[in-house]
């Protein structure tokens, strides 16, 4: 059991040294009310008059027993045990540290470790989910102790417990900048009886994240010429190549064929989420070149919004990645 924290009356000229227990809160009629000091503030000789002049001649105090620590310090150690690249911790606010994005980039939380985390009697940490673009100042995660105060050595099993994961449990990770090449097919896009409208959705996409596309070029609804286009981007070393229309089943559609015909390692062609689900991601070398389905010219967000981030991130995409969709794919019925 998590043992109560015991708190006395003492005279405020006596209570140099000692812990408040709560807020202390200073009134001045037509021109202030807050905190004049905080929960956890150890009393200095330099509080007595302050304290005396809202009328504390008494106050409680805490008595901290041996061995344990404050709510305010446990929350640091916490966060501070959690927390990888691109984070910056709050001060403790009511015994709550929270951990804030400092750069723009992708969230990553190691989900099984924040559940193992929470197990530890006493701890609560909090997160977002994993997976996420951040900005500045977005809040990833917050941490607290449940009670007032918690004996030291379960902060240290925690600790401990977060050297067993490898990684930090929470960080954000920095898009790279890529050079990405894009590939429209399609009869009618191709002999101008259509407008192209996946290049400015694409281009929107991948200049977010702080990359380019250095070239968007265009084939008919036949194999060689598809995969004449990709052989070209590959050549010429771009970093991502993203291939658009003929995703679907209907027999003139020949890009995923296309994508194979180039050499590429096909991760998987389809996946559960919806929309989206037509998507293809394949490999040749270390190059991702991704099919994507009809679907990103018309809705905000698709399985490509999902994969985007992570590979400009520097991830390299399995198959389980695509699968694990359909748990929450649903975003449009």
């Amino acid at each position: 059991m998590v043992e109560k924290p015991k708190m006395r009356e003492v005279p405020v000229r006596e209570a140099i040294g000692m812990m408040l227990p709560h807020d202390m809160t200073q009134i001045l009629p037509g021109e202030f009310k807050g905190r004049l000091f905080k929960k956890g503030h150890v009393v200095t000789e330099a509080d007595i008059e302050p304290l005396l002049s809202i009328g504390k001649e008494h106050i409680y105090v805490l008595e901290m027993p041996e061995g344990f620590i404050h709510e305010e310090e446990a929350g640091i150690r916490i966060a501070k045990a959690v927390s990888g690249q691109g984070l910056t911790l709050t001060p403790p606010y009511e015994g709550k540290v929270s951990m804030k994005a400092s750069r723009t980039g992708l969230a990553k939380i190691n989900e099984e470790a924040v559940h193992a985390l929470n197990t530890l009697e006493g701890i609560a940490f909090s997160t977002m989910y994993g997976d996420q673009i951040v900005h500045p100042g977005h809040t990833l995660a917050a941490t607290r102790i449940i009670p007032l105060i918690i004996e030291e050595t379960r902060i240290i099993e925690l600790e401990q417990l977060v050297k067993q994961f490898d990684g930090p449990i929470i960080q954000v990770k920095s898009f790279e900048e890529k050079r990405v090449g894009l590939v429209t097919t399609g009869g009618e896009v191709f002999s101008g009886k259509i407008a192209d409208k996946f290049g400015p959705v694409i281009r929107n996409k991948v200049e977010a994240l702080g990359s380019t596309v250095v070239d968007q070029r265009f084939a008919p609804d036949d194999k060689e010429a598809i995969e004449q286009q990709i052989h070209s981007f590959l050549d010429e070393g771009v970093d991502l190549v993203l291939v658009t229309g003929g995703m679907s089943v209907d027999p003139d559609d020949r890009t995923p064929g296309a994508i194979a015909g180039v050499g590429a390692e096909v991760v998987r062609y389809g996946t559960p989420m919806l929309p989206g689900s037509m998507l293809m991601v394949a490999y040749k070398g270390e190059v991702p070149i991704l099919g994507l389905p009809g679907a990103v010219m018309h809705e905000p967000f698709t399985s490509f919004d999902v994969f985007l981030p992570r590979i400009l991130a520097g991830e390299r995409i399995v198959a389980s990645d695509m699968t694990r969709l359909g748990y929450g794919g649903l975003r449009k019925c």
